[in-house]
């Protein structure tokens, strides 16, 4: 997991450099349709890039990137790259500096070497299973706050359709890249993340391992634990924060549905 976690921690800031070289100038971008957003050659050029340093050094691990074509081939490998090259193109192509690029290792399912790197703010985030969190090389640690926190999630995320128990006592705050919301309640910065979409395994697998090893709390919109390298590569949306908080959050999501109170203190 160490020669994995430097070979992923090398690759998410080779993508940064890839994307300051062409950041402001411009690049050529299309809409994919279906409501996938915008991509740029910037995007593609870092795919092929990080596929040829990951896979030239990991020629058995499997491949999932958002920029490249899927294969059920990866189903077959017990280890497997799973990346985003560029989240946060449409903040990206803006000259916003919230874009970032998070690649991980996933074994049997589970996220075990993660890296999501910030260009724009010189930030490196990195995990390893059983190994802590760390934000350039210092460790990192979630929040405890449950009572007036604070959350990263788009406004829609709190309509009362979401919240059958009420709808949580929660600050709202937004950043453009999934990846990097994650990153940040790891560190404590934010104290929850939440999206109830379907949410891309390239999106969330890198940060679902930092929220984990910063001490944190990680699963799907209803609690059941995140499983990676699926055959649907999505998650049914995901509530990340402390344990405490991540308890009171799936509280209020399903106490309708349960009979149980809802917590009074979020």
């Amino acid at each position: 997991m160490t020669d994995d976690l430097a070979l992923v921690t090398q690759a998410a800031e080779l993508a940064g450099q890839i994307a300051l070289r062409h950041f402001g100038r411009a690049p050529r971008a299309w809409d994919k349709g279906q409501g996938q957003g915008p991509v740029s050659d910037v995007d593609l050029e870092i795919d092929a890039a990080l596929r040829d340093l990951l896979l030239g050094a990991r020629p058995d691990y499997g491949w999932l990137s958002e920029e490249t074509p899927d294969t059920p081939d990866r189903l077959n490998h017990a280890r497997i790259f799973i990346l985003d090259p560029l989240d946060g193109t449409r903040a990206y192509l803006d000259g916003q500096d919230g874009f970032c690029h998070p690649v991980c290792v996933v074994e049997n399912g589970q996220p075990v070497a993660a890296a999501i790197h910030v260009p724009r703010l010189g930030h490196t985030y990195s995990a390893a299973r059983g190994q802590g969190a760390f934000r350039n090389g210092q460790p990192i640690r979630v929040g405890e706050t449950v009572a007036g926190a604070s959350a990263l999630a788009a406004r829609s995320q709190f309509d009362a359709t979401h919240w059958p128990g009420g709808v949580p006592d929660l600050t709202r705050h937004f950043r453009p890249a999934l990846a990097w919301r994650m990153a940040l309640v790891a560190e404590g910065a934010f104290d929850a993340m939440l999206t109830f979409k379907p949410a891309w395994h390239w999106d969330i697998a890198a940060g679902a391992l930092l929220v984990a090893e910063a001490g944190g709390a990680v699963s799907d919109e209803m609690g059941a634990p995140l499983a990676f390298n699926t055959l649907d590569p999505r998650a049914t949306g995901v509530i990340a924060a402390n344990p405490a908080l991540h308890a009171a959050l799936l509280a209020r999501r399903k106490s309708a549905l349960t009979d149980a109170p809802a917590p009074r203190d979020v």
